[in-house]
């Protein structure tokens, strides 16, 4: 085994540290980054899930499938850290400091577009990207009336149409952009941000998406929880031994609940579902479109999610006093702390949360003939903030360009994931760093410090305990030592001050069900007078 904490070599403490590039000639390919919203770790049918995602699968297959790929926790500085290469405290929330992927690419002569969600400061168009289609808030309704913060390009854009949904409009985009790019210049690449807001709530899907799923969740949490479980380890997504972390005492069993009860949480689930399968269609969608336009000969495709599934579920009386259900236009249902836990299957906690059930994201990489072992799985941990460095080097854009554009910045802390996709053994990162409110971690290969609602440090081996259930903190306290003053040093040159947890806490009073022992989840009953509506 290599020692706890290695030295990067000094290549690597300078810039960034690059494989031998597979564009020999210099063709650059054209580069698809997709980010899903609010989707847990064994919600993909490659990742263990029942719900139908044949497309995403297919690219897994002819792809490569991360296990260990971390996000940054929540929609803000998960974005902050895809969009500069840099952890979020270096460039604040919003990403206040540091350029853009965009503007990267746009320098070294690519077309860029970005759609869908945006939620950032500013503009797309103001930092990098050619053209936009989306809304740059944090969530939006699927169907008519749109968030007001929609634009097409620069100008406003609103509908009335009765079949619109965003998940079908941000591919119908995509495509147009794409078309009309290639018919201005065939040669040049393109870059294409497609951040879909699938499936975060609203809980909002095509009425035939719901049918598919209807009444499959009567099953329940429990059932449905074990059985991914069992098919992520069937797959190999989880090594064997790894556990099924405890259910949390305050998500009631199934069988307690009463029928009403059990109908209406599996409608919820229902609608989750067929998000994710309306999002999967359109992924397919736009890959048939690439294939028959002949786009796929050198494309490079990543997926992923910018958090765990959420806890939520703060709008249940309020629809219900509207007659709205899961599913319904003007509706705002989330997905509940108890479908969540199994979104995030096998891992423990959520969204904002630093535990793998809040940064463990699946990614899938499809590079057409570049994937040295098509359909494998690797273990080899990254992080979002490695995404950057990867297109940098697909488009041939040497480190020192971008150190000349961040002059006030330090170099940027990721590595090219383009080793990894060869099948090599990647330089792997000495530290990685995660914090959010009152919740922080940080991992050192095996090892892994994590902290839930500013209490003491976790310590886990994640190798044996990859689900985070035995916490050995005690016997190993020369360890968890020195991650924490590791950690500390980070934050501080970071942030230029000490970390204090009462200070980092700014979520509301209502969106307190991310903490470790949560408010207890009541499930939500269907009444009679709405029984037969879905």
């Amino acid at each position: 085994m290599r020692p706890l904490f290695y030295t990067l070599s000094l290549l690597c403490s300078l810039s960034i540290c690059w494989s031998t590039p597979p564009n020999t000639e210099g063709k650059r390919p054209d580069i698809i980054c997709i980010l899903v919203d609010d989707m847990g770790y064994s919600d993909l049918g490659c990742y263990g899930g029942e719900i139908e995602t044949p497309n995403l699968d297919r690219l897994a297959s002819e792809g490569l499938r991360f296990t260990q790929f971390y996000n940054a926790s929540k929609c803000e500085p998960t974005r902050a850290s895809l969009m500069s290469g840099r952890y979020w405290p270096e460039t604040g929330l919003g990403l206040k400091h540091g350029h853009t992927i965009g503007e990267v690419l746009q320098e070294a002569d690519y077309t860029t577009f970005a759609i869908g969600k945006w939620h950032l400061d500013g503009h797309p168009m103001d930092r990098g990207f050619d053209h936009y289609f989306g809304h740059l808030s944090g969530a939006s309704a699927f169907f008519p009336p749109l968030n007001p913060s929609f634009y097409l390009d620069r100008d406003k854009f609103s509908t009335n149409d009765a079949e619109f949904y965003t998940t079908d409009a941000f591919t119908d985009y995509a495509i147009e952009f794409i078309k009309n790019s290639k018919e201005e210049d065939p040669d040049k690449p393109f870059f294409l941000y497609l951040a879909y807001n699938a499936p975060h709530n609203p809980l909002q899907a095509p009425d035939e998406d719901i049918a598919k799923y209807r009444g499959k969740y009567l099953r329940g949490w429990d059932e449905i929880r074990k059985s991914r479980y069992e098919r992520l380890l069937q797959l190999g997504i989880i090594k064997p031994g790894t556990k099924l972390s405890p259910q949390p005492n305050n998500i009631p069993d199934w069988d307690s609940l009463s029928p009403e009860q059990q109908d209406l949480e599996d409608l919820r689930m229902a609608v989750y579902a067929a998000m994710i399968d309306r999002l999967d269609q359109n992924i397919g969608r736009l890959m048939d479109y690439l294939k028959n336009a002949h786009l796929d000969n050198d494309l490079l495709v990543v997926f992923l999610s910018d958090n765990g599934g959420s806890p939520f579920s703060r709008t249940d009386a309020n629809m219900l006093a509207r007659n709205l259900l899961p599913g319904d236009a003007r509706s705002n249902w989330e997905i509940g702390t108890a479908w969540a836990n199994v979104s995030n299957t096998p891992f423990r906690l959520y969204k904002r949360n630093q535990h793998e059930g809040g940064i463990a994201t699946p990614c899938i990489v499809w590079w057409s003939d570049n994937i040295e072992s098509p359909g494998d799985i690797t273990e080899q941990t990254a992080h979002i903030i490695d995404l950057l460095p990867t297109f940098m080097e697909v488009a041939n854009i040497e480190e020192a360009e971008l150190s000349e554009m961040d002059k006030n910045l330090a170099p940027l802390p990721g590595y090219s994931l383009l080793p990894i996709l060869a099948g090599e053994e990647r330089q792997p990162h000495e530290f990685i760093y995660f914090q959010l409110f009152d919740h922080r971690a940080i991992r050192s290969e095996n090892w892994k410090l994590v902290a839930v609602d500013g209490k003491p440090w976790e310590l886990y081996n994640l190798t044996e305990d990859r689900s985070e259930t035995n916490d050995l903190s005690h016997e190993n306290s020369a360890i968890a030592y020195s991650l924490d003053r590791e950690w500390n040093r980070w934050w501080k040159q970071t942030t230029k001050r000490s970390y204090n947890s009462k200070r980092s806490v700014t979520a509301t009073k209502d969106m307190r069900d991310d903490r470790e022992g949560g408010a207890e989840y009541v499930p939500t009953t269907m009444p009679d007078r709405l029984k037969n509506k879905r």
